[in-house]
């Protein structure tokens, strides 16, 4: 469905702000993920992305609740830059223990098991070894909002990594992406300020049962609904990025 429509034009409209897309095709995949797993699974709960949008009441409890992201990366889906991913998380008793990421343009599966290792189409996937942020790839985003409390910590943040002499910053435009780039090594650490529990929940699995580590941007324990994290190759070199960052505390999901 996706591949289908991402080079066919495209009609969208607005949520948050002006840089906040959603599509048709955003609300049919959404629909038919969730179609499913009801079928399969009637007693769970489940968190979308468009369904909250809606209106939809989305309280994370203990029940078993698929956390679901059903493009992630709209904007790139709009111009039909090839980096859109399909996000869906699993948590029970408040824990993340699932994830699933599709990277729909690579035709790359992601998948993992609390406690069972992370894959990609199949075959065992690793974090790098990198402790420090000098020499590191670095992945981040602007994000959808553009109030100059964010723009100005962004700027901070971006100035702050480059000063470690990072080997540099890459943004894909879909937070799934970047996190599956440092769940296989091809970064080395990735934070975000502004996202939903629907863009990281899948993709805190997979680096964590990769080998790596996630937190919160403070160094505390990951809070799913913060709308915030750092996921990295090792607990050193998130310790690291965690000292230099300018913090941001955002509405709770």
């Amino acid at each position: 469905m996706i591949r289908r429509a991402i080079v066919a034009e495209k009609v969208f409209d607005l949520k948050s702000s002006v840089v906040d897309l959603v599509t048709e095709t955003d609300k049919a995949v959404e629909t038919f993920i969730i179609d499913s797993l009801k079928s399969r699974y009637p007693d769970h709960r489940f968190i979308g992305e468009e369904s909250v949008a809606g209106g939809i009441k989305h309280d994370l409890t203990d029940a078993p609740t698929w956390i679901i992201d059903p493009i992630d990366g709209t904007t790139n889906f709009v111009h039909t830059f090839p980096c859109v991913a399909v996000s869906i998380g699993f948590s029970v008793e408040k824990q993340l223990v699932a994830g699933i990421i599709f990277h729909v343009m690579a035709e790359e599966m992601y998948t993992a098991v609390k406690g069972h290792g992370a894959f990609c189409n199949g075959l065992p996937i690793k974090v790098s070894q990198a402790r420090t942020l000098s020499g590191a790839l670095v992945i981040t985003e602007v994000g959808s909002a553009r109030d100059p409390l964010r723009m100005d910590a962004f700027y901070k943040n971006f100035k702050a990594v480059l000063a470690t002499d990072a080997h540099g910053i890459r943004a894909m435009g879909s937070a799934a992406i970047n996190m599956c780039m440092v769940a296989r090594g091809a970064g080395d650490i990735c934070y975000e300020y502004g996202i939903h529990c629907w863009d990281i929940a899948a993709g805190a699995v997979i680096i964590t049962e990769a080998g790596g580590y996630i937190c919160d941007p403070t160094g505390a324990e990951l809070d799913q609904m913060s709308r915030r994290f750092v996921g990295g190759a090792t607990k050193e070199i998130c310790t690291q990025l965690c000292g230099i960052l300018t913090h941001l505390t955002l509405e709770r999901d």
